[in-house]
């Protein structure tokens, strides 16, 4: 069986933020109060040749369902960030290879109102690779952390579950999670196209 999954992550009122400059996302709620988008072929190729920001008075057809006063203070403190020259917002390119350079400089922008992690994963047949970072203030803040294939996780966990760490996931206690990421709920779906398609 195979798993697939290409994506960002973040509180859920930013998420809603992102998803609001960028017309392409498609989020989705996770548990725990965070929410991810699905790093499509359409959402990736919003940030080629550019940052991905829609024109003025853009919406998304998404909601993370929270309230419209912390959604505005947080897109106040994503937009302000944004203004920041490219160099000052990023610590330098990260190694994901379906990253296109334009995301990354939205994604430091982002960062400045809460963190917010980019994740991937590919597995088949029980064996296979992550890779995970996440961007804080403006930078690279953790990561990225990566697991090759046939590689034993670290006694701190997996670096997708890491990465929800830093981000506030937490494994209940006396709960069927085994780590952050079924906490969250990212095994609901088995590929990327799936949390869109809902298949």
């Amino acid at each position: 069986m195979s798993y697939e999954l290409q994506a960002l992550i973040g509180p859920a009122e930013l998420v809603a933020v992102a998803a609001a400059e960028v017309p392409a996302a498609r989020p989705r709620p996770l548990a725990q109060g965070l929410a991810l988008i699905p790093a499509t072929p359409e959402f990736l190729a919003a940030f080629r040749g550019g940052d991905g920001a829609a024109a003025s008075g853009s919406t998304s057809s998404g909601s993370s369902g929270s309230s419209a006063g912390s959604t505005s203070s947080t897109a106040e403190a994503a937009s302000a960030s944004s203004a920041a020259p490219a160099a000052s917002r990023a610590a330098g390119p990260v190694s994901f290879d379906w990253f296109p350079d334009g995301l990354e400089r939205r994604l430091a922008a982002w960062s400045k109102a809460a963190p917010i992690a980019c994740v991937e994963a590919d597995y088949f047949g029980g064996t296979g690779t992550q890779r995970a970072a996440v961007w804080a203030d403006g930078r690279v803040d953790l990561g990225p952390i990566t697991s090759g294939e046939f590689e034993a996780f670290p006694p701190e966990g997996s670096p997708i579950s890491r990465v929800l760490r830093r981000l506030g996931a937490q494994v209940g206690e006396g709960g069927d999670a085994r780590d952050e990421f079924d906490a969250v709920g990212l095994g609901a779906h088995r590929a990327t196209a799936s949390w869109v398609s809902g298949d």
